[in-house]
């Protein structure tokens, strides 16, 4: 793969420390959620992190199959449902996805293709399967 955008963050502390992105634009506070165990706190944390992320790509990507089917989405809503939990294979960790995703004004055989077009060609998609179990569900507007 040729790079087209390299992104760089900076991790000191870990789960409970802080993380800045290179050019300064991300600037945080990491907080462990007191339901893994940690005091919980105002900052995030790498799942909120990874939501949001994948969850702004996953968007864009539905845009982009959208416009190629010539298809014109308006007010569309992705959540993107991040989570953590025990892996019963070595007694780690593992995380899941769940990313619910509201059409309206697109007839709901459509717009379940759109999903399952955009989460063939998102990146972060591309990256996450046969890794970790990813769930698409078509909401109701």
């Amino acid at each position: 793969m040729k790079a087209m955008y390299t992104a760089t963050a900076t991790i000191q502390g870990g789960r409970t420390g802080k993380v800045e992105t290179s050019d300064g634009a991300l600037k945080l506070e990491l907080s462990m959620p007191e339901a893994m165990g940690g005091q919980g706190g105002s900052g995030t944390n790498p799942e909120q992190l990874f939501a949001a992320g994948y969850g702004a790509c996953f968007a864009s990507a539905l845009e982009h199959v959208a416009e190629q089917e010539g298809i014109k989405l308006k007010q569309v809503v992705v959540k993107h449902h991040v989570s953590i939990g025990k892996d019963p294979a070595d007694d780690g960790f593992q995380l899941a996805v769940a990313i619910d995703a509201q059409i309206p004004g697109v007839e709901r055989d459509a717009a379940q293709d759109l999903l399952r077009k955009a989460h063939d060609f998102c990146p972060y998609s591309k990256a996450t399967r046969g890794n970790i179990e990813v769930k698409l569900s078509l909401m109701e507007a």
